[in-house]
């Protein structure tokens, strides 16, 4: 066997993504932009704070009229104000005067501290607060007490965010505060999804003798979604290599950046998706040492990258997340392409083939360890033991036994906050 033809996982990863480019940016409203990768740094044009403004609900102050104050020694001042968060108070504050100040609320000219209303006389009436011509101040403070200063989170000129940075929703919040509302991103990457076989029917369809509803179509689909591309349904190709062919022009006339296919790769004498990308001349490999899904082709359709899964479903979604994820998520931007890998403590015997294998798991957390346990057969039929999954055990190439009480590396599908 040549090296394209059955390889290591790690090499196949390795010859995916040197194939693999990262997508052009585009600019997008500020809601669009969550889940995506910024292509340029951006530039805080505004300071937070803008002005200086209050911590708490409570009294603007001189710092120095409270020196003395005690609960059982108040100082008393004269209120002259009320400010409301979004109001301005242009008065500047003399000694011995006060102005009421909400929080957020920026600071009126005059004062330097702020006295939490709690540490005052006010008495607490709900909504409805009228103002004291006098309030009693309980305690001291120090001059900028409760007072939040120009620039005191971000200087404006200040980079705030670096290129390549994936933004979630504290970054939208900090990217609303400083006005910017047009965001340039890496764009979403168009996938073109194609299931192949005669005996697929479509999902809506009764079952036929012989014929199996499509759903790897629905399952790529839906694995392209959660990574934020944009999935481009090609259907069902029959076994030949015109229907194949027609149904791949579609994709590229639809301008997609990269093929995953569903079947077709094998060594069957109805496989001809390999046979229709050998005729392209562009194969970079078709089988890996892995199990679930050796029958794996990678190369290149009309100059777009195509990968070419297995079959059977449970094949085709583990090897979607192990090399598909990782393209799609490069193409994005992205440089964070593993799912979370923790150690686990194995909880049942496991024998393998000597191929490194994923093997359907629940991991579960007790005290400070975590335990790895199987969800029953490992058939690359069975989806039903990936449903009950939460992670893929990982075991490493050469081994066909891993006894009970073993560690193993687990790939976590989910992260479920019960557990972790």
């Amino acid at each position: 066997m040549t090296k394209q033809e059955y390889i290591t996982v790690s090499e196949a990863l390795e010859i995916i993504l040197a194939g693999i480019p990262i997508l052009s940016t585009e600019y997008v409203p500020l809601l669009e932009a969550l889940g995506r990768v910024l292509a340029e740094p951006v530039t805080a044009h505004d300071s937070l704070p803008p002005f200086p403004n209050s911590s708490m609900d409570g009294y603007a102050l001189r710092a120095a009229d409270t020196t003395n104050a005690t609960p059982d020694s108040p100082v008393e001042l004269h209120v002259i104000g009320d400010i409301a968060a979004g109001a301005v108070m242009t008065t500047e504050l003399r000694q011995g005067e006060a102005a009421r100040i909400m929080t957020g609320a920026p600071m009126p000219p005059g004062a330097d501290a702020v006295i939490p209303v709690e540490d005052t006389n006010e008495p607490w009436r709900g909504k409805e607060r009228p103002l004291p011509p006098y309030i009693q101040i309980h305690r001291s403070v120090k001059p900028n007490d409760y007072i939040r200063h120009i620039g005191e989170d971000i200087e404006a000129g200040q980079t705030v965010l670096q290129a390549g940075h994936a933004l979630r929703p504290q970054e939208v919040g900090i990217l609303a505060s400083l006005g910017v509302h047009q965001i340039p991103v890496i764009r979403r990457p168009k996938v073109g999804v194609l299931a192949t076989g005669d005996e697929l029917i479509p999902v809506t369809a009764p079952l036929e003798p012989g014929k199996i509803r499509n759903s790897n179509g629905y399952t790529q689909i839906a694995q392209v979604l959660a990574l934020g591309g944009i999935p481009i349904s090609l259907g069902i190709a029959r076994d030949t290599e015109t229907d194949v062919r027609t149904k791949l022009q579609a994709g590229l006339d639809a301008s997609v950046d990269l093929f995953v296919s569903s079947a077709g790769v094998s060594l069957g004498a109805y496989d001809v998706v390999k046979a229709v990308l050998e005729h392209e001349g562009n194969v970079a490999f078709w089988r890996v040492r892995m199990r679930p899904g050796k029958p794996l082709a990678y190369g290149k359709y009309g100059g777009i990258p195509y990968l070419g899964l297995p079959g059977n479903p449970v094949s085709a979604m583990v090897s979607f997340e192990r090399f598909a994820r990782a393209a799609i998520l490069k193409m994005a931007g992205h440089t964070k392409l593993d799912r979370p890998q923790i150690t686990v403590t194995l909880q049942d015997d496991i024998n393998s083939d000597g191929r490194e294998s994923y093997i359907r798991a629940i991991v579960e957390r007790q005290g400070e360890n975590y335990l790895g346990t199987t969800t029953g057969g490992q058939g690359s039929h069975m989806m039903t033991s990936l449903v009950k999954a939460n992670a893929l055990l990982i075991v490493p190439e050469g081994k066909k036994f891993i006894a009970a009480g073993e560690k193993l590396t687990a790939w976590m599908l989910d992260w479920p906050e019960r557990v972790f």
